[in-house]
This record gives C-alpha cells, structure tokens and sequence, in this order.
C-alpha cells in the first residue's frame, strides 16, 4: 500500500483538521472537510480535493504499529 502524509491546521488542539495530503507523490489540497467522526482510537474526516481525475479513497488507515495486548496471567490448575 502506498504511504499517505497529512499535513494539518492546529488551532486550539493539535491536528485539528486535515488541510493537505500528498499520496503516490502527489500533493492534494483540501477544499472542504464534509464529515468528521469519532472512535476510541482515532478521528476520521471524510474531505473534498480538487482534483483534476475522478477517483475515490474510501479508507486509508495509518501505518502506526499497533502495541501487543498484554498476555493473560497463567492459572495453575491442581
């Protein structure tokens, strides 16, 4: 898969909102935030670009490593 950047406005909050990507070398300006939602682990914004072909990304999800879950005590049984 290919790496995606963000680059994003920090206003009262660290990245607070997306205002360009660069993917595949390609750097795209963000022309509208459409919808923004929540989950335990991240934020999402779906966005509008101008953008000269007609594509669509319906997903990217960051390369970030992931931590291991912490193993499960071991009980003895007698």
């Amino acid at each position: 898969m290919s790496e995606m950047r963000v680059e994003c406005y920090a206003g009262y909050r660290a990245d607070q909102r997306p205002t360009r990507f660069i993917l595949r070398g390609r750097t795209f300006e963000i022309t509208e935030v459409e919808d923004q939602w929540y989950s335990p682990e991240a934020i999402y914004f779906r966005v509008r670009t101008q953008a000269q072909d007609v594509w669509s990304l319906d997903a990217f999800r960051s390369a970030r490593e992931r931590q291991p879950l912490p193993e499960a005590p071991q009980v003895g049984l007698s």
